[in-house]
């Protein structure tokens, strides 16, 4: 009997130091270096707005907070892209239930504005350099409305810290880059704008004429800038739409000697951007989604993507010649539906479903000569719609705008696209901000053979855009990247192009941002120019080798200099991430580490 007492004792002794010591150990594990790491990256065209949002994700923030900080820095560094006088296209991916929210915060036509906005007492078009200065093409900004919106739904710091960042950059000063340097000394007539002259421009002594851009290296400081975000960050939306900033700006756009302009306070006071449902379309294994109409940018990348799945992209060289060719067939099919089909959804009854139709988009490729370029491609029929009833309008020149992508600690994600239009926009300020010229991205002429234009200009209407933020999905929902570009429509054919890197090549996002471009919109096939001096020169010989054989398919071929800015975030399957930031400009990519 003491015995089997003494037995069950030692039993019993031993799981109780085993528990013990199981305990101590899982106690130790949490509070070891071995602990589970979080991440999160942040990719952007500007080191400084790099640097704040990865210091907002830091904090706790979302991806929407980091979103906002950097875009209200880019405000300041990268004045000539994009900025809150101008507009934006988000995407935004929810981990929790791999949702996809998007905001439009795209520019809008005054509610006094007709069809004769762009045109001349004699009713023909303006030349378009014209028409794209002073107050006459500036759209009702969007960007604080969407960042508003989307921190309203997804943000977790308070709004008015996310603007910290930006004014105290504003107040203390950066140092001038070589590409903003010489973005100031390129906007032509920027100087003639007085507040505009006292940022950019230094006198020469001759009478105190602001006319010498601010050198390389020079600190600029954006006094009235800070003193905007001030009011923005204290009162909301209403500190930009209603107040001292929303009189600024009336005043810049009607007043302006060159070109006035028709925008009124009313027309601020009653903006909204708008929540849309994403354009979402199988790819290969993938889900990829962009944003739908005002902009074309998703539905005709979705479109040269699904024109392309019937061809073995993984087998072909990515620099080779039949991709080359593949891809501007596939590019000159898409962008004659575009020309015909995409404008303002809330305008023009845009056959979404049917641009992304499979079979329609099938029969469609089957157009595709693998030896010959097709020419010019007519637009086709695309089930629900009606070609006959309306006339193509093409809207090929739109220039300045940045990207950004950004995954937060919880795999929530941000891909954002936001532009002033041309560099430095309609070349005229108010508050410290340049004002966007976005109203030239309609169609000057309304109709067409007695048709109507879809992109025409009419009252309160969005213009076309060629924004096309992207998010690529696994099978299973998770995220597998965020990615997007600027460079007016050919946005379309840089993202695309990058997302067939990601997907058919499965190459790093940064070898996929990196890539030589090929480019056509539905007229020359342009092949990249990357220049001397450039970190891809070494690659040119290598690519350009390529336009006497497409020449000889009969291409119009153009060598010149493609500057896309395309950033991304890729999420690989172990749950490590990669970014890239685009070598023609000047981002950076940062990863942030936390516990």
């Amino acid at each position: 009997m003491l015995i089997n007492r003494l037995s069950v004792w030692i039993v019993a002794m031993s799981m109780f130091v085993r528990c013990l010591a199981l305990c101590l150990l899982l106690l130790a594990a949490g509070c070891s270096d071995d602990a589970p790491v979080r991440k999160a990256m942040v990719a952007t065209a500007n080191t400084h707005a790099s640097d704040a949002a990865a210091a907002i994700l830091a904090q706790g923030g979302s991806a929407t907070d980091a979103a906002i900080t950097a875009q209200l820095v880019l405000t300041l560094t990268e004045p000539q892209s994009s900025g809150i006088g101008g507009g934006l296209f988000m995407l935004h991916y929810t981990s929790d239930d791999a949702s996809i929210t998007t905001f439009d915060g795209r520019e809008k036509a005054p509610l006094t504005a007709d069809e004769r906005l762009f045109l001349k007492p004699d009713g023909e078009p303006m030349a378009w350099p014209d028409a794209a200065l002073g107050g006459r093409p500036v759209g009702t900004p969007g960007v604080i409305s969407a960042l508003w919106k989307a921190h309203q739904k997804f943000g977790r710091l308070e709004w008015a810290s996310l603007f910290d960042p930006a004014i105290r950059l504003a107040e203390e000063g950066f140092a001038v880059s070589p590409r903003l340097h010489a973005a100031i000394a390129n906007a032509d007539h920027l100087a003639a704008d007085a507040a505009a002259a006292a940022v950019y421009f230094l006198g020469d002594g001759d009478f105190g004429e602001p006319d010498i851009p601010v050198p390389v290296g020079h600190v600029l400081k954006n006094l009235p800038y800070a003193e905007t975000l001030k009011l923005i960050a204290a009162n909301g939306p209403d500190g930009f739409y209603k107040g001292r900033v929303a009189s600024a700006i009336v005043d810049a756009v009607r007043s302006n000697r060159v070109n006035p302009g028709l925008m009124t306070l009313a027309d601020l006071a009653s903006y909204q951007a708008i929540e849309r449902a994403p354009v979402c379309a199988p790819y290969r294994a993938y889900r990829v989604c962009g944003m739908g109409p005002p902009t074309s940018g998703g539905l005709t990348s979705l479109m040269i993507l699904r024109l392309l799945e019937p061809y073995q992209l993984a087998r072909l060289n990515p620099e080779g010649l039949m991709a080359a060719h593949l891809f501007s067939q596939a590019s000159r099919l898409a962008f004659a539906d575009r020309n015909q089909y995409i404008a303002d959804a809330d305008f023009v009854d845009v056959p979404v479903a049917g641009l992304l139709d499979r079979p329609y988009l099938r029969s469609r490729s089957m157009l595709i000569n693998p030896l010959r370029d097709m020419g010019r491609a007519a637009a086709g029929s695309p089930p629900g719609t009606a070609q006959a009833q309306q006339a193509a309008g093409t809207g090929l020149v739109e220039n300045g705008t940045s990207h950004l992508a950004i995954v937060d600690m919880d795999g929530n994600a941000v891909s954002m696209t936001m532009s002033v239009e041309r560099a430095f926009g309609a070349r005229i300020t108010a508050g410290g901000f340049v004002l966007n010229n976005q109203l030239t991205d309609f169609s000057f002429v309304a109709s067409k053979s007695g048709k109507p234009v879809a992109n025409r200009v009419e009252a309160g209407k969005r213009p076309r855009s060629s924004m096309s933020p992207s998010l690529v999905l696994n099978a299973d929902g998770s995220l597998f990247a965020a990615v997007g570009s600027p460079g007016g429509s050919r946005i379309i054919g840089y993202t695309a192009r990058a997302l067939l890197g990601l997907i058919d090549w499965q190459m790093p996002m940064q070898q996929a941002v990196s890539q030589l471009h090929v480019i056509n919109r539905n007229n020359r096939t342009e092949l990249e120019d990357t220049g001397v001096g450039s970190d891809l020169a070494g690659k040119l010989n290598q690519f350009a080798r390529l336009a006497a054989p497409l020449a000889d398919l009969g291409h119009a071929v153009e060598v010149k200099p493609l500057t896309s800015g395309l950033h991304g975030v890729r999420i690989l399957k172990d749950g490590r991430m990669d970014g890239g930031a685009d070598p023609r400009r000047e981002g950076t990519v940062v990863e942030v580490v936390g516990k």
